[in-house]
């Protein structure tokens, strides 16, 4: 452990790894549904299905995962082990995933996909928790864990977005037999071979580039024996915290918020802007720019704001830029569609609020770091693992109740499907976004409600050190 600054070559590595879970996330958010349902002939409801079988066992396996990783006892430390071991594995899962068995096809790839789902989630658990874990052991550094993790989210959002935007525009393409590339197996296939590439390079970069360090990380407590009620026993003791609270509750209401945001985009993009689809690629590409952005950025919040002033206060600006146009569309503020100055002027606000957006979650994952040495105090025991397994399992589970709210919002303002924008009346689309607005501010504002409760700021931290002897 250390007070000192990380290398850049160390925040390098730390960061790159992210990589792996942006891209892994890309694919099940973006193209996972569309591709079982659409392209392979899967009943949508089945394909929903798997998804939340995938999702129980994340319920089961993020929290063991993360407490096996703060217990484990090798020469090669709690964390690296993990990392090693989940790199071929998830790598060949993740590429069978969009290559499934020739000989089966329809609703037959349902158990299929349920046993391969199950295993990209959990394969990319073993990694990411592990990995994402170090943090906290990299640096004990108020400031300096803010300026890790920035590299994190740097990597993981923009690892993501030049995945999506390689496999939109160079590889699901149409064909002489195939006029729409969404429709193209053969695209999927090249894609899965790609992702997979990326993901296996990321693990392995992160996990030999930060491999020097083990030997100035945690050691692991001593060995003991362990029932699984005593290791849930310990889970809830560990976390059974206001402050851990107020980042869980406030994690899950931003997750809700996410979901539906993202499961809107493309439609509000389409029938209230009227964008095309090279200029929502354009909004697509433009989110590296808003990670540059914030890997700027959120070091020079935590030290002049601190973190949770900082996140309380870019949160607020943040969820106010996202829906402003859309206030100003309904009062007719806004350039009419078509409006040479439309886009670009959407296009910056967009590059603004998602960079304050990756800042804000910039902050809130650094907080979670601080919580291990408020924990330690508590429990004599370091649980960086269990901290943040935790708080990644909410945010993948919640987010998928953002995508069946944002279903319940087009229901409920009747808004009709397989339409063109010509054939939606502007009223229905108002509509949508008369509801959608309040609902998203509702969930933010609970969102950075919650973070208000949390206590660990920058003195609580070197006092946390103080008793810990490392102040």
């Amino acid at each position: 452990m250390s007070s000192m600054r990380v290398g850049l070559g160390n925040k390098l590595a730390y960061g790159f790894g992210s990589v792996a879970f942006g891209v892994k996330n890309n694919g099940f958010d973006y193209f996972l549904l569309f591709f079982y349902s659409q392209v392979m002939g899967v009943s949508a409801s089945l394909v929903s299905t798997a998804l939340a079988i995938a999702l129980v066992f994340d319920a089961i396996s993020d929290p063991l995962i993360g407490f096996f990783s703060d217990n484990t006892r090798t020469r090669w430390g709690r964390r690296h082990p993990y990392m090693y071991s989940a790199a071929v594995p998830v790598t060949l899962c993740y590429f069978f995933l969009w290559n499934p068995p020739g000989q089966l096809s329809g609703d037959e790839l349902f158990p299929f996909l349920v046993a391969i789902s199950v295993l990209v989630r959990t394969l990319i658990t073993v990694y990411e928790i592990p990995s994402s874990a170090l943090v906290a052991e990299m640096t004990d550094d108020y400031d300096e864990r803010t300026s890790l993790l920035s590299y994190r989210f740097f990597f993981g959002w923009s690892g993501g977005t030049i995945m999506a935007t390689v496999a939109t525009l160079v590889l699901l393409v149409p064909t002489a037999e195939i006029s729409d590339g969404m429709f193209n197996i053969a695209g999927y296939q090249q894609m899965g071979f790609v992702a997979a590439g990326f993901i296996f390079v990321a693990i392995m970069v992160s996990a030999l580039g930060t491999h020097r360090l083990i030997p100035n990380l945690k050691a692991p407590p001593p060995k003991r024996e362990l029932s699984i009620r005593t290791i849930y026993r310990e889970i809830f003791d560990t976390l059974a915290t206001r402050s851990f609270a107020a980042l869980f509750l406030s994690a899950m209401c931003g997750a809700v918020a996410t979901g539906m945001v993202a499961s809107l985009a493309y439609l509000l993009y389409t029938f209230l802007w009227g964008f095309t689809a090279q200029q929502i690629g354009y909004i697509s590409a433009s989110v590296v720019i808003s990670a540059v952005l914030a890997l700027l950025i959120s070091p020079v919040i935590s030290k002049t704001l601190g973190k949770k002033r900082g996140a309380i206060a870019v949160g607020i600006l943040a969820f106010t830029v996202n829906p402003a146009p859309i206030v100003l569309r309904l009062f007719d503020l806004m350039p009419e569609n078509g409006d040479p100055i439309l886009f670009p002027l959407y296009l910056g606000i967009i590059v603004v609020d998602v960079a304050l957006i990756i800042v804000y979650q910039t902050l809130g994952s650094s907080m979670i770091a601080d919580l291990v040495e408020d924990a330690e105090v508590r429990t004599n025991k370091r649980s960086e693992g269990v901290f943040f397994a935790s708080v990644t399992f909410i945010r993948k589970t919640t987010q998928g109740i953002g995508v069946v709210a944002a279903g319940l919002l087009l229901t409920y303002s009747e808004f009709p499907e397989g339409v063109t924008p010509d054939q939606v009346p502007v009223s229905v689309v108002h509509d949508l976004a008369t509801i959608y607005v309040p609902v998203v501010i509702l969930l933010w504002s609970l969102m950075i409600l919650c973070i208000s409760m949390y206590q660990v700021d920058r003195t609580k931290h070197e006092e946390n050190l103080q008793t810990l002897g490392r102040g």
